[in-house]
């Protein structure tokens, strides 16, 4: 699948894991633990993972 551009919303993530573990080449966590995308693009599944909506994808 065609990888969109993401953006997570720093203020809603609880750092729980969800796309970082699901989707490691295209998330990772911050040195505050929160989620931050690699590249800037993801999967848009990673949006319907995470259980309080942080991230957008542009379509």
């Amino acid at each position: 699948m065609a990888k969109k551009k993401v953006k997570i919303d720093h203020s809603a993530c609880i750092g729980c894991g969800c796309c970082v573990g699901s989707f490691p080449e295209d998330f990772q966590f911050n040195d505050a633990g929160l989620a931050e995308p690699v590249t800037g693009e993801a999967e848009a599944e990673a949006a319907d993972l995470c259980p309080v909506g942080a991230i957008s994808v542009e379509e």
